[in-house]
Order: C-alpha cells, then structure tokens, then sequence
C-alpha cells in the first residue's frame, strides 16, 4: 500500500483527495474482513435488482437494444458471478498450505492472499454494466477499494452505473468518475495498488506506460479479430444460426464475437445461404424494423464500420442508415487478407466470410496475425479441431459455439499479447486482485550449524543431500 504524495504547495483536486481517503480506508483494515465483504457483494446484488428496469432502459436508450438480450448479456451474467463469489469466497480467503522441503523441516508453509489495496477499474461502453460492475465484484471479493471510471460514449449507461455506485457505497470505499478522456488521463496519472482496464488495444497500451510509471500490476481485457473456422463436417443447420446470434447481437459490438470466418471453397454456397436465411428468420426481410437488432454507438463509431463496407463484396444487407445510426446485418464475400475489414476489429454488424483451398494455408494466416481474444471452430470431429487449437494461441476458443463461454465462471476470461494481459472471472477475478503472501513459520529451536561458517567438506555433503 503506498499513500500518495504530492508536490509541496500542490492542491489536491477532488479525485486525488478521494484516492487519499479510499487508501485511508483501506489502511483501516475493514474491507479485509470476510463478513464484510460478503455484505458488500449482497448489498450489491440488491442494488442491482433494484436499478435492473433504469439498467435495460439506459442501454435502449444508447443502443436500442432489447430488454431481453440485456438482461442474457449483462444483469443475469452479474447475479451469476455475485452467487458464485458468495459461496466461494470463504475457501478463496483461507490459508492454503503447501509442503515444505526437508531443508527446512521442522516449519509449517502456507500461501496467504491479500487485496491489493486502492484499485482502478477503467469499463468499456459495448457491454456498459456488465463489463464495469463484473470486475468491481471481483475487487470486492479480494478485499480492495475501487475507482470505477465507467466508459462516457454509452451516455445514458454510465449515467446508470454512476447512480448505482453512488447510491450503494461509500466513496472511501468505492467511487464512480464519471468523464471524459480527460478524467481518464487525470486518474491514469495517479499511483494506484491495481489496474483493470477493458477496451481496445490502442488504448491499452496506453493504460499500461501509465501503470508501468509507478510499477503498477494490471489486467487488460482487449479484443482482436477473433477467427471462426467452419470444417466440412459441421452441422450445416445449426452452424448459421449460432454464428449469426454470435455475430449480431449487440450489433457486432461485443469483444468476443467471431470477426470472420474461414470455410472450404467448396462450403461456401451453402454457408451463406445459410446465413443469410438465419439473418431474415431472426430480423425479418428489413431488419431495420427488427426490435431483437441494436444500434451502433454513435456516429464516430457508426462511420468508422460502415467505411470497412466493400460493396462490390456484399453478399447480403449492407444497407445503413446514418440518421439512425443503424448498420444492417452484412455478409461479404468473398473476403481476403488485404480488405479494409480484415485490418482491424470489425466491431459492427459485418461479417466477412474467408474460403480458403488448403486447410494447413488457412491455419498458418491465423498464425501470422496477432493473437484472438477467441476462437470458434465448428466440426464434428476432433481430429481438425485439435490441430487448429494446438497450433494457435488464443484467449478461449469453443467447439460448435460462440460467445457462451463468457457464462461459465469456472473458466478464465482473457487475452494473450495484443488481446490483453491477465484474466478474470470466478477465482481467476478474485486472484487478479490479490496478492499471494509466501509464509514459512519456524520454530526457534533447534538451529543446525549447517548453514554457518566454517563450509566443511561433510557439510557440503549433507547439503547436497538435503536440497
């Protein structure tokens, strides 16, 4: 825990003088206690509840998305991980005791872990509650305080996130800092014990010169272009349907979803046939009139994806509209390695579809190119599958899925080099905010002379023997 200090004759502004008072706290020693935590995380999940309507009208509202997907994507997700951490969290905060070697019998060892302190908690604007409050449950749990810094381009969201924080701590304990990049820079710039942060990599890093200012642990939770391969041996009538709900929801704005696809040439007719009757089943023939289909962002955003467009490549929507900042549905192909889209994250509604001859060629591109946040292969067997996922390295893949790996908090949620540092979820959130104390107790007798000048030749003998 490090207090911070500032230049002689130097005013602290208000967020530094709420930093001060969160380490203040902290040194008090009251989020530490078992009891304590759980109330918070119950008080939470009630606080939660009670704010679930001004939640789903908050995200309609910047994203005009359904009440439904809301509460499947981000409100369930959060009940999901508070109950979990609730029943957990008592054996996660024991001792843990470990052998000890024979060198140095007779002592007892354990592993203790212990919160970090004054943590930092940067949320992302596609998935506003879930992708704010999922981390700060796992500060809770680990015994920190928090400084959340909700994302500003979901407006009516962070309005929401910051009305709940308020409404259920203590600033000392936790604080929403509501702002623009601006704040974000001023918190950046201030020594905190962690850092989460979610977002993009070019943000990121960022993030992470600031941190490595004061050496600073963190965990950054990016994106990438996450591959799905589609094997000739999938089940070509589930196949669309879980690619296009993986792909669409949310507009294409979810850091998981699956940004292209690699299918056979031979498989690809029917692959887009498929898809493309899987988009007008769920939307309609106009899915500009479909209530289950959000809305980009906003308009910085909105422009940015519908530039990655080539038209001469749609194989199906591609209309938009900017007044309504609405992108439909949109299956290009036939893709390749050099478009606009295949550049960076998509991170709309746009869908390119890759064919690829050779099998081998296919996983070697992936390999190239910076590690995904996910993977999706889509195959019967096993054989095909276990090659792709030997070969890359990724943050989670799925076999015949997308997306619902993110609903299991017994598995780890994270990148691997410019998809993010560090993981969560479950235990693995608890351990991103903790530190992990080495203990070895030892009685004070008896004291072998072992260790103690003069270095004999017997003593070089039992040493090799005892180490």
């Amino acid at each position: 825990m490090r207090l911070l200090k500032l230049p002689k004759n130097q005013p602290m502004s208000e967020l530094q003088k709420i930093i001060s008072d969160q380490q203040i706290y902290f040194q008090s020693g009251t989020t530490k206690g078992l009891t304590f935590r759980k109330e918070q995380l119950k008080k939470l999940k009630s606080q939660i509840s009670r704010f679930e309507e001004q939640f789903c009208s908050s995200v309609y509202e910047d994203f005009k998305k359904p009440h439904f997907e809301t509460f499947e994507t981000e409100i369930g997700l959060l009940y999901s991980e508070i109950d979990f951490t609730l029943r957990n969290l008592e054996q996660w905060t024991s001792k843990r005791t470990v052998e000890t070697n024979l060198a140095n019998l007779p002592a007892r060892s354990y592993i203790q872990a212990e919160p970090f302190g004054v943590s930092l908690i940067i949320g992302a604007w596609n998935y506003p509650f879930l992708l704010t409050l999922h981390p700060l449950i796992s500060a809770i749990a680990a015994g920190n305080t928090a400084i959340v810094k909700p994302s500003e381009v979901a407006i009516k969201s962070s309005e929401a996130v910051s009305d709940l924080i308020q409404s259920t701590f203590p600033k000392e304990y936790v604080f929403c800092a509501q702002g623009d990049h601006s704040v974000a820079q001023e918190l950046l710039a201030q020594r905190f014990d962690k850092i989460f942060f979610t977002g993009g990599p070019a943000v990121g890093k960022i993030v992470y010169k600031a941190a490595a200012e004061h050496l600073t642990p963190v965990t950054l939770e990016l994106g990438g272009k996450s591959p799905a391969f589609i094997l000739p041996d999938a089940n070509w009538k589930t196949t669309p349907k879980k690619l296009v709900w993986g792909k669409f929801i949310n507009a294409g704005q979810t850091c998981v979803a699956p940004d292209y696809l690699l299918v056979h040439e031979r498989d690809a007719p029917k692959l887009l046939e498929g898809l493309k009757m899987q988009i007008e089943k769920i939307h309609g023939p106009n899915p500009a009139e479909s209530e289950a289909f959000s809305r980009i962002v906003n308009d910085r955003h909105f422009e940015r994806v519908s530039k990655l467009i080539d038209k001469s490549k749609v194989y199906c929507g591609g209309q938009i509209d900017a007044e309504k900042r609405y992108i439909a549905p949109t299956v290009l192909y036939p893709a390749t390695w050099e478009d606009a889209c295949m550049q960076e994250e998509i991170f709309g509604p746009v869908l390119p579809v890759m064919p690829y001859s050779d099998f081998d060629s296919a996983i070697d591109e992936v390999k190239k190119r910076p590690k995904p946040l996910a993977l999706y292969v889509f195959s019967k067997g096993r054989k095909a599958r276990k090659k792709i996922m030997d070969q890359l390295s990724f943050g989670a893949a799925i076999q015949n899925d997308t997306l619902v790996h993110f609903a299991n908090v017994h598995l780890p949620l994270g990148g691997v080099g410019d998809s993010g540092i560090g993981n969560y979820h479950g235990k693995y959130g608890f351990d991103a905010f903790s530190h992990y104390k080495s203990v070895m107790l030892r009685p004070s007798w008896p004291e072998p002379n072992i260790k103690y000048p003069p270095y004999t030749n017997w003593k070089q003998r039992l040493l090799r023997k005892l180490i």
